[in-house]
C-alpha cells in the first residue's frame, strides 16, 4: 500500500510539474555544478537557471517546495528524479 500511495503522489507531481523531465535534469546538473561553493539554503542558483531560460520564476519555485526543495541543496537532495 506505502508503494501504491508513493507512486500516486509521484504521478500528481509529474502533472502539476510546471517544467520538463528534461528542464529538471538540466536544473539539477547546473544545481550540482552551482553548489561547489556550498548551498546558502536558498533558491539562489535555481533562480539564476530559470531566469536564464526563461521558466516561470515563482510557479517553478513554489512547486519544487511543495515537493521538498526547499532550497537549492534540498532541490538535488529531494526533487532530483521525480519527474
Amino acid at each position: 500500500m506505502a508503494k501504491e500511495a508513493a507512486e500516486r503522489m509521484r504521478k500528481q507531481a509529474t502533472a502539476e510539474a510546471p517544467l520538463t523531465k528534461v528542464e529538471l535534469d538540466a536544473l539539477c546538473d547546473f544545481l550540482d555544478e552551482s553548489l561547489s561553493e556550498g548551498c546558502d539554503h536558498s533558491h539562489r542558483f535555481t533562480r539564476t537557471f530559470l531566469a536564464c531560460h526563461k521558466l516561470p520564476e515563482d510557479r517553478v519555485v513554489s512547486w519544487l517546495g511543495e515537493n521538498g526543495g526547499y532550497c537549492d541543496c534540498e532541490v538535488l537532495a529531494n526533487v532530483e528524479g521525480t519527474l
